[in-house]
């Protein structure tokens, strides 16, 4: 009984990651996710509550294991004594950004569902909020530099969520469009040289 209701339960899942893939969250049917898996009606209310239940079932493993190493490098970070932090400034994230690429393009799937087809779930501002937390960190860093005595941008919010909105929309495009593994990586790395040229010459170096 047990394997028939995991079973079950997977063929829901993947003819509900297709139809979401096709559609989008808002314009899925239900009614077809059903049909696909071949299961009733009745059958899916035994597995899931709602449509956003069954999505929620898909992506959220992954936007778990998208944003909780991503707060912990943050917060590793922040802890560091604040005279040792811009030593060593960056090496928490180019770690965090290396294994990303790896785990964003080993699971395509469903992380091209939570940044691109989740509108109308609790997931579709998961880009926004990761970005939010890094203008957060950046101006945090902002003012331990100004407290160091160190040259330091005089940036406000807006233009640190531009900025770092720019970097993880750019990381998410090899999901967007497919790129390999191989491709991902390089590409990445030459996004990070692009950024860090243009923070060392807003911190005058």
């Amino acid at each position: 009984m047990e394997e028939k209701s995991t079973a079950t339960l997977e063929k829901i899942q993947r003819a509900a990651m297709e139809e979401f893939l096709e559609k989008g969250f808002l314009g899925a049917s239900l009614r077809q996710i059903v049909k696909n898996a071949g299961v009733t009606t009745g059958a899916f209310y035994g597995y899931f509550s709602s449509k956003e239940a069954l999505f929620a079932s898909i992506v959220e493993p992954h936007a778990a294991a998208l944003m909780g190493p991503f707060m912990e490098s943050q917060a590793a970070f922040a802890q560091l004594p604040e005279a040792e932090q811009p030593t060593h400034m960056g090496e928490a994230s180019n770690e965090y950004l290396n294994w990303m690429v790896e785990y964003i393009c080993t699971h395509r799937s469903p992380v091209k569902l939570l940044i691109c087809r989740a509108e109308g779930t609790s997931y579709e501002h998961f880009v926004h909020n990761m970005v939010e937390v890094e203008v957060d960190a950046t101006l945090a860093y902002i003012e331990v530099l100004r407290r160091l005595g160190r040259q330091a941008p005089q940036l406000d919010r807006q233009l640190c969520h531009i900025v770092a909105s720019g970097m993880f929309n750019g990381i998410f495009e090899v999901v967007i469009h497919n790129i390999s593994l191989e491709m991902a990586r390089r590409y990445v790395e030459q996004l990070r040289d692009f950024y860090t040229a243009g923070w060392l010459k807003w911190m005058g170096d």
